[in-house]
C-alpha cells in the first residue's frame, strides 16, 4: 500500500492541475524507492515503473493507458481505474504469492540494474524516443505552465549551460582531432627516411 505522503502529494499535484501522469509520478518513485531499499524486487526498470502506475491508479489517479498498449493492457488499465479509490488492501495470502514471484522473477537482477541511474536513464531514453518531436513539446510547454517564473527562469538558465557546454565540448574535439592530423602529416616525412636509412 502507498505511504499517507505519497498519497498527499499525489492529491496536490492533482490540486496544482498536473497531469494524471504527474501525479502517479509519486507512486513510482515510491516504488523506485522501495526496491533500492531491497523491500521489494523487480525483474526490470519497466516492471517498477507498471507497478507504481498500478498503485497510483487503485489510489484513484486517472493516469490512462498508451496509445500503443495492448487489449489486455488497456483493459486493465480501465479496471483499476474504475476501482480507483476504492479497492480493499489485498489479502495476506494474495500479497504473499505477489512478492514470491517477483521475487522468483527478479532472480539474479541487483537494484542497481533495474532501478539504478543508469537504468533509469537508458529507459527515459527509450520511452521518449517513441514520443513524437509535437508531443514532446506539447509536454515540456504544459509542464511549464505549472511552474512559477522563478522555476522557469533557473530551467531555461540551464539549458543555456548545457548548450554552451555542449558547444565547447564540440570545437575542442574538432581542434584536437585537427592538431592530430597536422602532427601526422609533420612526422610522416621522418618516419619515411628514417625506413630508408634503417634499409640501407
Amino acid at each position: 500500500m502507498p505511504t499517507q505522503s505519497t498519497t498527499a502529494s499525489a492529491k496536490r499535484a492533482k490540486r496544482e492541475g498536473k497531469a494524471g501522469t504527474t501525479q502517479a509520478g509519486e507512486f513510482v518513485r515510491e516504488e523506485i524507492d522501495r526496491v533500492r531499499e531491497g523491500k521489494t524486487k523487480v525483474k526490470s526498470t519497466k516492471q517498477a515503473i507498471a507497478i507504481g502506475l498500478s498503485k497510483a491508479r487503485r489510489a484513484g489517479v486517472k493516469t490512462g493507458a498508451s496509445k500503443t498498449a495492448s487489449k489486455s493492457t488497456k483493459k486493465k488499465v480501465a479496471q483499476e481505474e474504475a476501482k480507483g479509490g476504492k479497492a480493499d488492501a489485498p489479502s495476506p495470502t494474495r500479497s504473499r504469492g505477489a512478492k514470491k514471484a517477483l521475487k522468483t522473477a527478479s532472480k539474479g537482477k541487483t537494484a542497481k540494474q533495474t532501478v539504478g541511474k543508469k537504468a533509469l536513464s537508458t529507459q527515459t531514453k527509450k520511452a521518449a524516443k517513441k514520443r513524437t518531436a509535437s508531443s514532446r513539446s506539447a509536454a515540456a510547454k504544459k509542464a511549464a505552465q505549472t511552474k512559477g517564473a522563478s522555476v522557469r527562469k533557473s530551467a531555461a538558465k540551464k539549458a543555456a549551460r548545457t548548450r554552451a557546454k555542449k558547444a565547447g565540448t564540440g570545437a575542442s574535439t574538432a581542434s584536437k582531432s585537427t592538431a592530430k592530423k597536422t602532427a601526422a602529416r609533420k612526422s610522416a616525412p621522418r618516419k619515411r627516411a628514417a625506413k630508408k636509412a634503417a634499409a640501407r
